[in-house]
């Protein structure tokens, strides 16, 4: 059986972080046809639920780079890979010294997900908390108002590019926490960064998945840094013509670009739906 596994950003969607209508269409061909699929995503459930609600992605979701599992069904998550608190602060510190601020991202009780921030230090920086809070729909709220009880997913900021790498460097000899990066505004020098679970991979999502459901054959869909680890476990991986050049290299072939319906167009070739 196959599992088919998108990412969403740069990927399945396009760049106004939608599914076009002949993405849908396609995805409604690959249900006739019995083809299973679903997403490995850095979104939290709520900002991964908006492009995806009306397209029937009934299995499993890898959320957060594999940091957590949603299942629809049981309308609960079934894995999770957390932070501890002294990892938390570690990372916060780090992201402090080098002026960038931090957002920190949660999962508290009846599966509520916020955003806490330091102090906004730049227009960059408010442009992203209004992206977190509007586009995304997660509560945003003062780094001092997060609860004692607060499950912490991942750690993110953005910055200059020699900024983050100082936070990524400091955390090297942390052996449970890894960070992914990539170019946030290419001519401002921006980078944004991600710091999760070692365990809460994308790789370490589709392995549970692929026992879960039982699947021997997986094609997985990417385009950043974040995907490689899925791509390393899947057995056929394709990057989308606009993805990093180190992913390109990784996969097992390159298709066409995120915003011209790459996916959908290969998977009407490689499962010979109607086109």
């Amino acid at each position: 059986m196959t599992l088919v596994v998108f990412d969403m950003d740069g990927t399945l969607l396009n760049a106004e972080s939608a599914i076009t209508p002949y993405t849908a269409e396609t995805l409604a061909l690959m249900r006739e046809a019995a083809i299973p699929y679903t997403v490995a995503t850095g979104r939290t459930l709520q900002a991964a639920l908006g492009p995806i609600k009306d397209h029937r992605f009934t299995l499993p979701h890898i959320l957060k780079n594999g940091a957590v599992i949603w299942c629809p069904k049981l309308e609960d998550y079934s894995h999770s890979h957390l932070l501890t608190q002294q990892e938390v602060w570690h990372v916060i510190a780090s992201m402090t010294m080098q002026e960038i601020t931090p957002f920190v991202f949660t999962l508290e009780e009846n599966n509520r997900h916020a955003v806490y921030h330091g102090p906004l230090k730049s227009e960059a920086e408010n442009r992203l908390a209004q992206l977190f809070e509007d586009e995304r729909h997660l509560p945003l709220e003062p780094l001092k108002a997060m609860p004692d009880t607060a499950h912490v997913i991942n750690v993110s900021s953005m910055g200059p590019a020699e900024a983050v790498q100082a936070v990524i460097h400091s955390i090297e000899d942390e052996p449970a926490l890894v960070a992914y990066t990539g170019t946030a505004i290419q001519k401002k020098n921006l980078c944004w960064v991600d710091i999760h679970h070692s365990h809460g991979s994308k790789g370490n999502g589709i392995e549970a998945l692929r026992t879960d459901l039982g699947m021997d054959h997986v094609i997985a869909f990417g385009d950043g840094d974040n995907d490689l680890s899925m791509f390393a476990v899947a057995t056929e991986s394709y990057a989308t013509a606009n993805a990093d050049d180190e992913v390109k290299a990784a996969a097992t072939d390159v298709i066409g670009h995120h915003d011209e319906d790459g996916v959908a167009r290969f998977l009407r070739r490689r499962f010979d739906l109607p086109r």
